[in-house]
């Protein structure tokens, strides 16, 4: 005996579907429409960092694109976290997107007893952007001519060298060199990078281990002497200058990645929509010149792919932590 849906049940079956109907073609024509509005970049570090040129020029590509402005508002300290939870709190319409690193997204969570942001649960991941290496430099003065000479140094007077770092990034290469050299460096926190290479300048510090694009123009200039590159291959910026494991410290190998984010239930179509436009901007001569001046990059996903990603990268930057014997705050 065949059971026919009640007139009640019908109604309810007709009206669901006329809403779900409804809800993917409001989706479908907000993405057509979208941006309608400038977007803003909100970068966790300050102007002149990498995060902020990455999210410069592939600003100018999505104006280029879009005709629509993209502002970028860069807001430093505590690690990321007052960038992050600015974003997180934000309106969900896509018209505020967090343009990071593996600081805020995979390192902080295992830096911090509390962060003020979940990093996958307030997050909708976009695409990544870039992925590039680190250079260790000193002044020009000091009288370190290869990774080794500071080594030496280092073990000679136990807490006494001091290395500056403005992301976590930056500070854990600064802990990996501890833990592979064996030596006892204190660790000097700045709100950003460049913050921290002017005092590296100023001689308030010994050394720091940063990104390529803040500290290859020091090089270049002959303002900061270069020891050594993170990753396992020499960047072609620096072609003179040796990996820092080839000049002594077995194993050594730390690098760093982009990525943007919207704030979590951003409508997937819009999602998809900046995910196209980041992904073109990439491409664009102004992001190919930033990719190029720091010896990075580009690298991009589908939203899916760089959660996978992020995921992975955060079980490993919390194995390195763990290996430092470093605490969360």
């Amino acid at each position: 005996m065949t059971h026919r849906p009640s007139t009640r049940r019908r109604r309810l079956l007709a009206t669901s579907l006329v809403l779900a109907t409804g809800a993917l073609l409001a989706q479908g024509a907000l993405a057509q429409a979208f941006p309608s509005k400038p977007i803003t970049f909100v970068v966790p570090f300050a102007a002149g960092s990498a995060t902020d040129q990455i999210a410069r020029a592939l600003g100018q590509s999505i104006t280029d694109q879009t005709r629509q402005p993209v502002v970028v508002d860069n807001k430093g300290g505590a690690s990321g976290q007052i960038a992050a939870s600015q974003v997180a709190r934000a309106p969900a319409d896509g018209y505020t997107v967090l343009i990071t690193t593996n600081t805020t997204h995979a390192a902080n969570e295992h830096l911090y007893k509390k962060l003020s942001y979940d990093p996958v649960k307030d997050f909708a991941p976009i695409t990544g952007l870039g992925k590039g290496g680190q250079v260790l430099v000193v002044r020009m003065d000091t009288p370190y001519t290869n990774v080794m000479d500071l080594v030496a140094a280092a073990k000679k007077t136990p807490g006494k060298l001091s290395f500056g770092s403005g992301s976590s990034s930056s500070r854990m290469a600064g802990e990996m060199f501890k833990q592979l050299s064996g030596t006892d460096i204190l660790h000097v926190p700045y709100k950003s990078n460049p913050n921290a290479i002017t005092d590296l300048l100023g001689g308030q510090i010994d050394f720091m281990i940063t990104d390529t694009s803040t500290g290859v123009p020091q090089v270049k200039g002959g303002k900061l002497k270069a020891l050594g590159v993170s990753t396992v291959d020499r960047n072609p910026l620096l072609p003179e200058v040796p990996t820092i494991a080839e000049a002594g410290v077995k194993g050594y190998d730390m690098g760093y990645w982009f990525a943007a984010y919207a704030p979590a239930g951003t409508p997937p179509a819009v999602v998809a929509k900046l995910q196209e436009l980041l992904a073109a901007g990439t491409k664009s001569a102004a992001a190919k010149s930033f990719y190029d001046g720091s010896g990075s990059v580009a690298w991009t996903t589908t939203p899916d792919g760089l959660a996978k990603f992020q995921a992975a990268e955060t079980a490993k930057w919390g194995k390195v932590i763990k290996a430092a014997g470093i605490e969360a705050e």
